[in-house]
């Protein structure tokens, strides 16, 4: 065989290997998430059915100004852990690999921290704004608070930068069937919003001891307190590193405002009820979107992987073969909202949830979006352009305020329409970025993973 058609060969081997690779760990995901999806689904009927619109909405609010927190406070450190971790792994340097690890997790440490003086001012000061019962302030605190310190980002990231997605089910699966159960003792013993967020807590906090147990079991050489001491010696290793950081938390911020801002905005310019309206249809929506948040687990680590190990028109077909598949897994989800959507909120709610019928779609729409677009920011962090992630977050932050600036007067629907606004920027931005840096692969214009973000062309 000449060498050219080896070499062709070869290229069609490892993008078809790359491709099962991400169907096989996005199936390993989807079989932990479809187990938890179930559960949540039963879940979520006990706590709507139970605690009713308005009590439902007290403990949206709460837990959605719990997530903006982690989302402001937590940096996503799993993504710096995959982006540089997998070089290390690839070379199985181990030492190298496990100071990145630490050094992340003491940054999540860090955030923790953090976030813990940011939830006093914010639940203190603004509970009022957002019509938050008194008896329900401190409570708001310490689950904030617990949320925050059971970040398990670091050890997620040593978890997909070793490919070990299997074994990252088991784990996950703790946190819906803890609440199932919680759900269920609660619903028997007598529900409350208190009790739901004490059980909320305690479960996610165990789930962060057994991801730190599991990243120790599956890389023990990496996974050492030893290495806690010399985080300033994997700055150094990392070249480009604080820069990535800094602007991949920045993006995160970013996509917190997109995914929980518009919560608050119905609680602080609507009313309490109409927040527990626009959670339930949010949470159908990201249960039927969830396959966005898998594919980008198995795509980014994949990417990474690819842009170390594989050759440049490789990497661009895997890119363009996932854009692909995920935009039209977004088809469908429209479909099921369309056709079922009011369906599901009333089997899942009762009567009263009916109405987010029309809050369903719009973020039904919003959600396609974001699987259409699953592959484009791994591809700009994978070649060293993480700053045009940031431009296109800034760009859908800025969309969706003038969604909310022109939409809030129809209610939380129209919200719902904002976020779509917000999504569809962030698709176009992102994508038309990605091309054009997959273009510049073409040309040879773009250096390898280990380059910093806003580095020259070669």
């Amino acid at each position: 065989m000449r060498p050219d058609m080896a070499a062709a060969s070869e290229n069609h081997d490892n993008n078809t290997s790359a491709i099962r690779r991400i169907l096989q760990n996005t199936a390993w995901l989807l079989g932990g998430k479809g187990f938890g999806a179930l559960c949540s689904i039963v879940y979520l009927a006990i706590l709507t059915r139970t605690l009713g619109l308005k009590d439902f909405g007290h403990f949206s609010l709460i837990f959605g100004t719990a997530q903006t927190l982690i989302a402001l406070a937590g940096f996503q450190t799993w993504r710096v852990v995959v982006r540089y971790g997998s070089e290390h792994v690839h070379a199985k340097d181990w030492d190298r690999f496990g100071r990145l690890g630490m050094l992340c997790g003491l940054l999540d440490a860090a955030g923790a921290v953090m976030g813990c003086g940011l939830a006093a001012i914010l639940i203190y000061g603004f509970s009022s704004t957002f019509e938050l019962n008194p008896r329900y302030i401190d409570i708001a605190f310490y689950f904030a608070c617990a949320s925050l310190w059971a970040l398990v980002s670091a050890p997620t990231g040593i978890v997909r930068a070793l490919h070990r997605f299997d074994s990252a089910v088991y784990v996950e699966a703790i946190v819906p069937a803890g609440r199932l159960l919680a759900a269920l003792w609660i619903w028997f013993s007598g529900p409350t919003v208190g009790r739901f967020l004490f059980a909320w807590a305690a479960i996610d906090l165990l789930e962060a001891v057994l991801y730190w147990a599991m990243a120790r079991r599956l890389c023990p050489q990496a996974i050492r307190l030893r290495n806690l001491r010399d985080w300033r010696m994997a700055l150094r290793e990392n070249e480009g590193i604080g820069r990535f950081f800094l602007v991949t938390y920045a993006s995160e911020s970013l996509d917190a405002t997109m995914r929980n801002g518009p919560l608050l905005a119905v609680g602080a310019f609507i009313s309490t009820r109409a927040a527990g309206l626009y959670r339930l249809a949010a949470q159908v929506t990201q249960a039927l979107g969830k396959l966005s948040t898998l594919l980008t687990r198995a795509v980014y680590a994949e990417v990474a992987r690819a842009r170390v190990a594989s050759r440049s028109d490789e990497f661009r077909k895997l890119a363009l073969q996932t854009s692909l598949l995920s935009g039209a897994t977004g088809v469908v989800v429209i479909a099921i909202a369309l056709l079922i959507g009011e369906q599901l909120l009333g089997l899942i709610g009762g009567e009263a949830f009916e109405g987010g019928a029309s809050i369903l779609v719009p973020l039904a729409i919003a959600a396609s979006f974001e699987l259409a677009s699953v592959a484009f920011e791994p591809v700009l962090h994978a070649t060293g352009r993480a700053h045009l992630s940031l431009f296109a977050r800034l760009a859908a932050v800025c969309a969706l305020a003038f969604g909310l600036y022109l939409f809030v007067p129809l209610g939380p629907s129209g919200v719902a329409w904002g976020v779509a606004l917000g999504a569809a920027t962030a698709y176009v931005v992102m994508g038309a970025l990605a091309w054009i840096t997959l273009r510049g692969l073409d040309r040879g214009t773009f250096t390898t993973i280990g380059d910093e973000a806003g580095s020259t062309p070669a």
